[in-house]
């Protein structure tokens, strides 16, 4: 069994630093609505009528035979953002620290500065010259003042943690290692080791140091680092930004189903999971089934990466194929062998743009997202890979007799439980599941080792940032 992680080591320094400056170029100065057997009318969150404009929609018959492996897809999807990281020549950006949680490196992290930049007190007590006892100033030391005046040999004064130590200072004692008698003179309770509780200047680094590489992820203590080594932006690979295009028209956006009319899960539900997987979310709009408007918000968006769902198979209001054809886009999967998720899709648009289709059915959207968007948008923010790791499963699991199955699992453990409602329509697993195994054809058996693709923000990482 092996446990999660992330690449470790000097390999994993030059993976990332490839990755990262692959991505980044300097300027100069600086669904388908049903998962399986097509769409018209299925409860699934993206079924539809209506659609106006459209070519018929078209998919071979031999679909299936035709469809992506589940690992080539992935590995596809991680090659066209490399393509289009490099066509697209992204120019790095200066992002206040406050706003660049999650971002990439794109510069080494030096230090402006010595850590600590003056001699600081290491504890609360006082600050001592020469051998006890010591004779006590009136007035203390504080932190963020001004520099104190030199001690002499015999004297002492109270000091605070992180404040300046003054010159000719022995060493500080704490304040629980010292007592005062009846006269007011400090006594040690405990030897006075020279240099004690001190902590001199540039005890971390100095001035110049480089703290961190290029292609470091920007964590809370990666921020805190930049600050204290004196930064107010750091330079950073730029977030691949997103649009989401919601098609269907038989969705609501609130209140209850009725009327044939169901509620669109996906609408809520991708922009902040899209954002946990690093994007910048620029739009989420609402098509319905309108082949003119889909070619429209297709063909004039300027992001780097479009996702729809649903419309992915061949209904008779499927108008993703149609309109990828009409504007001459490349597919690059056009389907996976995968359950759910099997109609998922990735195309080319452009030289530095592309389109994920996701289909409707909302696990089987989740599906897509994690087999196509995900490698794509960590990609090209030039996100480390986290390491593969497998677990046990707790019970045995039917596969489908061709196609990988992704099954919602939380971790117990030493282990990986299946849950149930794992339908391509049902949410209810996911939303309970703390990471999604990877089934292989025929199914797996109680106590077989399982892939896992952990959820942003079920490892505590840097996902469960959404903003």
């Amino acid at each position: 069994m092996s446990s999660p992680g992330t690449r470790a080591g000097a390999d994993a320094e030059d993976l990332d630093v490839e990755e990262a400056l692959a991505l980044v170029r300097e300027t100069p100065g600086h669904g388908s609505r049903d998962n399986n057997h097509g769409s018209h009318g299925r409860p699934d969150g993206h079924g539809g009528h209506g659609g106006q404009g459209a070519p018929a929609p078209h998919h071979p018959a031999d679909a299936h035979h035709q469809a992506t492996p589940w690992p080539e897809a992935r590995a596809t999807a991680e090659r066209a953002a490399r393509t289009a990281a490099r066509a697209a020549r992204r120019t790095p950006v200066a992002v206040p620290l406050d706003a660049a949680l999650g971002l990439t490196l794109a510069a080494p992290l030096a230090a402006l500065t010595d850590l600590p930049s003056f001699d600081t007190s290491a504890m609360d007590g006082w600050a001592v010259a020469g051998p006890g006892p010591w004779a006590v100033r009136d007035e203390g030391v504080l932190a963020g003042h001004a520099a104190p005046a030199p001690l002499i040999d015999g004297e002492a004064v109270r000091i605070a943690t992180g404040a300046r130590i003054p010159p000719d200072t022995t060493a500080v004692l704490r304040t629980e290692h010292g007592r005062s008698d009846e006269r007011g003179r400090l006594h040690p309770t405990r030897e006075v080791v020279h240099g004690q509780d001190i902590r001199p200047r540039g005890q971390e680094c100095r001035s110049g140091d480089q703290l961190l590489p290029v292609g470091t992820l920007a964590t809370p203590a990666v921020l805190g680092l930049a600050a204290a080594a004196g930064y107010d932006t750091l330079t950073a690979v730029p977030r691949p930004r997103v649009d989401v295009l919601v098609l269907g028209d038989e969705l609501l956006t609130q209140g209850l189903p009725h009327d044939g009319l169901i509620r669109d899960a996906l609408g809520p539900m991708l922009p902040p999971w899209l954002r946990a997987l690093g994007a910048e979310v620029r739009t989420v709009r609402r098509i319905g089934d309108d082949a003119k408007a889909l070619h429209r918000a297709v063909t004039t968006s300027e992001a780097d990466l479009v996702v729809t769902t649903g419309g992915t198979a061949a209904g008779p209001v499927d108008y993703v194929h149609p309109t990828l054809r009409r504007i001459g886009a490349e597919l690059l999967v056009d389907g996976v062998k995968a359950r759910p998720g099997h109609p998922m899709l990735l195309a080319r648009l452009k030289d530095d743009q592309h389109l994920v289709g996701l289909p409707g059915n909302p696990l089987a959207a989740v599906s897509g997202l994690l087999t196509l968007a995900e490698p794509l948008l960590r990609t090209l923010a030039a996100r480390p890979a986290p390491e593969p790791y497998t677990l046990p499963l707790r019970d045995a699991v039917h596969g489908h007799p061709y196609d990988t199955r992704l099954v919602p699992v939380v971790l117990r453990g030493e282990g990986a439980v299946p849950l149930h409602y794992n339908g391509p329509a049902m949410l209810r697993g996911i939303a309970a599941a703390d990471a999604l195994a990877v089934v292989p054809p025929g199914g797996a058996r109680s106590g077989q080792e399982a892939e896992l693709l952990d959820l942003p923000w079920a490892t505590g990482g840097i996902g469960v940032c959404f903003t």
